[in-house]
């Protein structure tokens, strides 16, 4: 063998052995990588998780089963909170969800729904987000609960005031504007916005100058809420997912456990592709011993609640 072919050859084994170090190296990063999301990930869903005292719904014979599929629904809860730290939910949605149909409904409830008060000392009507304020999160779930006739099986609460964090997490979202207007010292003008965590709660929290009043703030929520999930599950959001974690962790809490969030994403997948939003509506803005109710007929109501069994198949 001539001495050039040895030279190529060890060129080559060279070449070799550093390329199966880099690739190991490269392996091992990944590995690092992948086991630093996942300790940020369960870091975040311990802060997230709360358990509640509330006993289960009599309106579900037996308890849901991820694992075969069962249909379920969540309480989405957004919480503003005053100077002394009452909280009051800014924002009520009921969200079910149907494996076998492979769809997923989102009801908004208007703030100000005229209804009874389900909790320990209470049994008069009053507007629906005074439920969070008068009993927390086991009175809002029973209050709706009674409201809608459907087991509320879970809730996910996100604070309002977190709500600039979030956004600034993923570093900003972006949607469509109905119409310009002006809030929380911003100015937002129509068509396609790239909003800040500042600008976006003022986008959302803007109510008396809309001409759609609670309905179109709504809207809004929905569409900011849309934007950060879209956001925060692009590749891009990747590399700051320590941000969004602790964003996550921070802001949001919720019954469900990192092993039934996990459940959801591997069997309920299909689901979330169908996405059918809807509001109480019909309803008529009253005033009662002078306070502002938005009262919906019975007729409504029931039409609203036998849609949602359908759903969860009840």
């Amino acid at each position: 063998m001539s001495t050039r072919t040895k030279n190529s050859n060890k060129k080559k084994k060279k070449w070799l052995k550093w390329t199966l170090i880099i690739s190991l190296l490269f392996v091992v990063g990944i590995g690092v990588y992948g086991f630093s999301i996942y300790r940020s990930l369960t870091s975040a869903t311990d802060q997230m998780h709360q358990s509640i005292d509330r006993d289960g719904s009599d309106k579900r014979a037996e308890e849901v089963q991820f694992e075969e599929k069962d249909p379920f629904s969540v309480l989405l809860l957004g919480i503003d909170r005053d100077e002394n730290g009452t909280g009051r939910s800014d924002t009520m949605m009921v969200m079910t969800v149907n494996p076998q149909e492979e769809t997923t409904k989102i009801l908004s409830i208007p703030r100000d729904t005229y209804t009874e008060m389900i909790g320990a000392g209470y049994g008069y009507d009053d507007k629906i987000n005074h439920a969070y304020a008068f009993g927390g999160v086991p009175m809002a779930m029973d209050t709706v609960e009674n409201l809608l006739d459907i087991p509320i099986d879970y809730f996910v609460e996100v604070s309002m005031e977190g709500f600039e964090e979030l956004v600034d997490a993923v570093d900003g979202v972006t949607i469509n504007n109905n119409f310009s207007f002006e809030s929380g010292g911003h100015s937002f003008p129509e068509g396609e916005l790239s909003l800040s965590g500042d600008e976006a709660l003022a986008f959302t929290r803007m109510r008396y100058e809309d001409p759609n009043g609670d309905f179109g703030r709504q809207e809004r929520q929905r569409q900011v809420m849309e934007a950060f999930i879209q956001e925060g599950a692009s590749v891009n959001s990747l590399w700051n997912f320590g941000n969004i974690f602790d964003a996550l962790g921070n802001n949001i809490k919720t019954n469900l456990s990192l092993d039934q969030m996990v459940d959801i994403q591997r069997e309920y997948r299909a689901a979330a592709s169908s996405l059918e939003q809807s509001t109480i509506e019909n309803g008529s803005g009253q005033m009662i011993d002078g306070i502002y109710y938005y009262v919906v007929p019975d007729e409504e109501i029931s039409k609203i609640q036998s849609s949602l069994k359908d759903h969860l198949n009840l």
